[in-house]
């Protein structure tokens, strides 16, 4: 069966977002945060390897890639980095069900066999990933948060000229690499979460993102 991953990226009012913490907090006792033991290291291997390519060009499928060995430990690291509690992916729901149905609130990207947040991270490289808000493209914050770090997810998102082109063609890479999805809109993985972010600034929101498997 296939598996089908999904970053969205939604605004909702602060009030909505106390809300929900508090029934996260009333409904489930307090559990120990399980983190990835080796982010340090995985770290410094990853920034050793930022400016390389982890796919070789496909001649059987021209237009395509073939995902190297680094590109799996990469993947690996993500997933990894992901906490898959009972107690969060309930919040998750919660948060989710609390976003915008379209509009300049809303950003959802989803992609067969590939995490949308992961091609994403591979395409900006390690230190743009840590300029984002939150815990690789999970987050939760409200309106003055959100205001004090827009500018550095701006300065990680907001591309142009030749370094826009090298991201576009790396996401392109993942999706075809280790995944199955060869037409995903990498210019709107770009641009769609930051217009999410700008939305809920002007609007004086908050905003969540969230990284899922299905």
């Amino acid at each position: 069966m296939s598996v089908t991953g999904l970053w969205v990226v939604g605004t909702l009012p602060d009030e909505k977002l106390r809300d929900l913490l508090r029934a996260a907090v009333r409904n489930s006792p307090p559990a120990a945060v399980s983190v990835h033991g080796g982010v340090a290291a995985e770290l410094v291997w990853w920034r050793g390897k930022a400016h390389e390519s982890m796919f070789t060009a496909s001649t059987a499928s021209p237009g395509s890639w073939i995902a190297g060995d680094d590109a799996a430990r990469l993947s690996a690291f993500f997933d990894a980095c992901r906490d898959e509690s009972a107690q969060v992916e309930s919040l998750h729901d919660a948060v989710m069900d609390q976003f915008p149905p379209e509009g300049d609130g809303l950003f959802a990207a989803v992609a067969r066999k590939a995490s949308p947040f992961a091609a994403l991270a591979y395409a900006l490289g390690p230190d743009a990933v840590l300029q984002l808000p939150g815990w690789f493209g999970d987050f939760l914050l409200d309106a003055e948060q959100l205001r004090s770090r827009l500018p550095e997810a701006e300065e990680a998102l907001a591309l142009t000229g030749t370094r826009r082109r090298d991201a576009v063609e790396r996401i392109h890479a993942w999706m075809t690499g280790l995944g199955d999805d060869p037409n995903h809109d990498a210019d709107e993985l770009l641009d769609g979460p930051l217009r999410v972010l700008r939305h809920a600034a002007r609007t004086g929101q908050g905003a969540a993102g969230h990284v899922r498997w299905y």
